[in-house]
């Protein structure tokens, strides 16, 4: 499985995320570009440990049974999954500005060291869980604007 924690994995990131232009277009979803590239980056901040989130109640009660099922293969993640409400993006985005931000965030898991990440949803993930996990989260949304 692809880890963001691979430099070839991020290097393959970072260029689909470069195919992204104004006119990039939506295959499915309510976000347009701007939007989703700022989604990914609030996505990011949290991921990465810099703007934390309190466990979510159903989060305890499921969580590690869903990220068990999300990360058994492969399989790209399910379009229109449901979002934490601040990864919710309305509004107007540069997106040069936000491709260079995640961009930036994809590169800087070269020096991520945490070794356990806990998740507002999935609760407490290894190194190698959450490599896979924003992998798949960031696939997912490149697939989304078909790059």
């Amino acid at each position: 499985m692809k880890s963001v924690f691979d430099k070839v994995t991020r290097d393959e990131l970072t260029s689909r995320i470069n195919n992204l232009d104004q006119g990039s277009t939506a295959q499915w979803g309510k976000m347009n570009v701007g939007q989703m590239l700022e989604h990914c980056a609030r996505a990011e901040e949290c991921y990465q440990g810099k703007t934390p989130y309190k466990r979510t109640f159903i989060g305890y009660l499921f969580g590690k049974m869903a990220l068990k099922s999300m990360l058994k293969d492969e399989a790209p993640v399910q379009r229109n999954m449901p979002t934490k409400p601040e990864f919710i993006v309305t509004g107007t985005y540069d997106v040069d500005n936000g491709k260079e931000k995640w961009v930036a965030f994809i590169n800087s898991y070269e020096q991520y060291n945490d070794p356990i990440f806990v998740h507002f949803f999935f609760g407490p993930m290894s190194k190698e869980q959450l490599g896979y996990f924003v992998y798949k989260h960031a696939d997912h949304h490149l697939r989304q604007f078909n790059s």
